[in-house]
């Protein structure tokens, strides 16, 4: 790498400018809340300016979330790993800045039996 100029360094020919995940993030591995990945975000407000502490990062979910997305779905548009928006999400959620809700719980579904008691009348007919 000598001779290379400090740009040159963050700069991948295919990939564009390189942020590791931990930069981010500050090097926080775990969100302060669990986030399941179909979990649906929505930003609380829409006139959010930069605030101490908020990343680009930040600013970009908040402006995604003006509608309603899932986990999967930031991580995806932002083109992050999703551990690393999980982590973000739980810095927006301490703001209030984002609501999250989880995913219903399949509690009040029938069990497997009765799905495979419809397949095997299924297959008689």
């Amino acid at each position: 790498m000598q001779g290379e100029s400090t740009q040159d360094q963050w700069v991948d020919d295919h990939a564009g400018p390189v942020v590791r995940p931990y930069a981010v993030t500050r090097g926080r591995a775990r969100p302060v809340g669990t986030f399941d990945l179909i979990s649906l975000v929505t930003a609380t407000r829409a006139d959010v300016t930069p605030e101490a502490g908020l990343g680009p990062e930040h600013m970009a979910i908040i402006g995604l979330c003006q509608r309603m997305q899932s986990v999967a779905e930031v991580a995806a548009h932002l083109d992050l790993p999703v551990g690393t928006v999980r982590v973000l999400l739980g810095d927006l959620v301490e703001r209030s800045l984002v609501q999250v809700r989880e995913p219903r719980t399949t509690a009040g579904l029938p069990d497997d039996s009765v799905f495979e008691a419809v397949i095997n009348g299924l297959r008689a007919l």
